[in-house]
C-alpha cells in the first residue's frame, strides 16, 4: 500500500501521508489539543497545517517542544545560519526596539543604511544598490520588475522543479506543480528549461557532464535565441531543496549567453543566504557575478523576517517606479538584527566553517551509501547535504515511501530534516553546529536506514 500522497514529489515533506497521521497520533495528549486548536483556526495547506508538533523553545541547534523534549533541528527552514535565538542577535534587537522601533516610509534611519552599505560592501563586482522587504517571495517581486523596467521586456526563463515563493508572480517564475497546478493564469511570458541535474540528466544519461558539453547550458542558450525579448534568467546558483550543484562551467556558460542576449541574469539565494556554502554568497563559487541577487530566510538571524534585493549600480534605472515600496521595508529592528546576524558570520568564520564540515558530512554520507543500497547519491555544497533514496540504484526510481518512514524515525529519535521531491533526504544544519552535535545527527540518521534498510 502506497503511503504518500501525490502531491509528496515537492519543495517539502506532505502533511497528509499516513506516517504523519501516525505521528501526530502518539502525541501526548495536551500536544494534540494544541495541535487540534491550531488546526482549528488556521487554514489547512499543503506542507504545514496541520502541524506536526508544538514547539515551545529553540536554541543553538535544537528546538524543544511542548512535552519538554528536544530534537536537533537539521531543517530550520533555513534561517538559522547562527543558531536559534543568537544571543548576539537577540541583544542587537532589544537595544534597538529601545532606541527606534520602527521607521515610517519616506524616511530613514542609520540601522537601514549601515545593513545597505555593508551587504554593498560584502557583494563582488558592481552589486552596489539595495532595497529590503519583509521577505524574499517579495524581492524576487522586486528583482521581476526591475527586469523589466530594465530591458524593455517582460519573458523570464527559469527552472522546473524550482522554488521562488509562494505568491502568485514567484510560482509563475517557479517550477513545482503543488504551487502552480490550477492556479492559472499565471504571469504570461515565464519560460522554463530543465534543471542542471547531473543524477538524472534529461540530456545525457550517463551522468558525464563533462563528456555532453553542457546541454543543459546550450539549451538555455538556444531558448534564448529562439525568444531573443528575454528579460532575465532567474534561478537558484545551487538547487536547495533536493541539494544539486550544477556542473562545472554550467553559470558560466549562461552568464555568456545572457550577456550575448542582452538578458539579465538573477541569482536566487533566499535558502543559503550568507555563508551556507562555504562563501558568504554562493555564487562565489561558480566565478559568475549576476546582475541580481536576491537573500532572506536566515538574514533576520532567525528571529526577525526581512530579505534584500542588490542589484549591480547600473540598473538604479527606475527612480519614477514604486519597485517595493514595502512598510516595513526599512524596519530598523530588522535591519539590527541582520547586522549583528552578519557580523557573527564573520567574527566567527562560518563560511569556513561550513566548508570544513560540509565535506566532512559528504564523506560519511559516501560511507552510508556503501552500506545501504537504498540511497541512489549523496550531494552538499557546505552545511546544506543529503541523500537521494532510490529502489533500485540502475532504473533511479525513487523510494518515497522510505524516505517517509525514515523521517518520521529520525523525529522518533530526536533529528528533524525535511525530505524534498519526495525521496530526497535534505539536511541543513546551523553554521553553529558543533562537531558532537554532528555526529550525534549521523548517528540517528544511520540508525534509522539500519531500522528498515540493512546493509548491502
Amino acid at each position: 500500500m502506497n503511503q504518500t500522497h501525490p502531491t509528496d514529489l515537492s519543495e517539502g515533506d506532505s502533511n497528509l501521508s499516513a506516517n504523519r497521521a501516525s505521528w501526530t497520533g502518539k502525541r501526548d495528549p495536551d500536544t494534540r489539543r494544541i495541535l487540534a486548536r491550531d488546526a482549528a483556526v488556521f487554514l489547512h495547506q499543503s506542507l504545514s497545517t496541520p502541524c506536526i508538533d508544538v514547539v515551545a523553545h529553540c536554541r543553538g541547534s535544537f528546538l524543544t517542544n511542548a512535552a519538554g523534549r528536544k530534537i536537533l533541528d537539521f531543517h530550520g527552514n533555513s534561517v538559522h545560519q547562527v543558531g536559534f535565538s543568537n544571543p548576539e542577535v537577540t541583544a542587537a534587537i532589544r537595544e534597538q526596539i529601545g532606541a527606534l522601533s520602527f521607521c515610517t516610509r519616506r524616511y530613514t534611519n542609520l540601522k537601514a543604511i549601515e545593513l545597505a552599505e555593508k551587504l554593498v560592501s560584502l557583494a563582488p563586482g558592481s552589486l552596489g544598490k539595495v532595497l529590503f522587504a519583509p521577505g524574499a517571495t517579495s524581492s524576487v517581486g522586486m528583482a521581476i520588475k526591475l527586469a523589466r523596467a530594465a530591458t524593455g521586456r517582460h519573458k523570464t526563463i527559469s527552472m522546473w522543479d524550482s522554488f521562488h515563493g509562494a505568491s502568485l508572480d514567484a510560482i509563475s517564475i517557479g517550477g513545482e506543480s503543488l504551487f502552480r497546478k490550477n492556479m492559472g493564469p499565471l504571469l504570461p511570458g515565464t519560460e522554463h528549461v530543465p534543471p542542471p541535474e547531473p543524477y538524472r540528466c534529461l540530456f545525457d544519461d550517463s551522468g558525464n557532464c563533462a563528456q555532453c558539453n553542457l546541454k543543459c547550458a546550450r539549451y538555455i542558450d538556444y531558448v534564448l535565441d529562439k525568444e531573443q525579448d528575454v528579460a532575465a534568467v532567474i534561478a537558484e546558483p545551487v538547487r536547495c531543496t533536493c541539494i544539486t550543484p550544477p556542473p562545472p562551467g554550467f553559470w558560466e556558460a549562461v552568464r555568456r549567453s545572457c550577456d550575448r542576449h542582452g538578458t539579465l541574469l538573477i541569482f536566487d539565494e533566499t535558502a543559503v543566504c550568507l555563508g551556507r556554502t562555504g562563501t558568504m554568497f554562493a555564487f562565489e563559487n561558480y566565478h559568475t557575478i549576476p546582475d541580481m541577487v536576491v537573500i532572506g530566510k536566515g538574514l533576520g538571524g532567525g528571529i526577525m523576517p526581512i530579505s534584500a534585493l542588490i542589484a549591480g549600480t547600473d540598473l538604479d534605472i527606475a527612480p519614477d517606479k514604486a519597485l517595493g515600496h514595502y512598510t516595513h521595508e526599512k524596519n530598523p529592528v530588522a535591519c539590527a538584527a541582520a547586522l549583528a546576524t552578519i557580523e557573527y558570520i564573520q567574527t566567527h568564520g562560518l563560511p569556513d566553517k561550513s566548508r570544513i564540515q560540509g565535506e566532512y558530512a559528504l564523506q560519511r554520507l559516501e560511507r552510508m551509501k556503501s552500506r545501504y543500497k537504498i540511497i541512489g547519491d549523496v550531494r552538499g555544497q557546505g552545511l546544506m547535504f543529503g541523500a537521494e533514496l532510490v529502489k533500485d540504484r540502475r532504473t533511479k526510481a525513487p523510494a518515497p515511501d522510505a524516505a517517509d518512514r525514515i523521517m518520521y524515525r529520525c523525529l522518533e529519535l530526536g533529528l528533524s530534516f525535511k525530505v524534498s521531491k519526495g525521496n530526497f533526504l535534505t539536511l541543513t544544519p546551523p553554521l553553529t553546529i558543533s562537531e558532537d552535535e554532528m555526529e550525534q545527527a549521523f548517528s540517528i540518521l544511520n540508525r534509522a536506514l539500519s531500522d528498515g534498510h540493512g546493509p548491502t
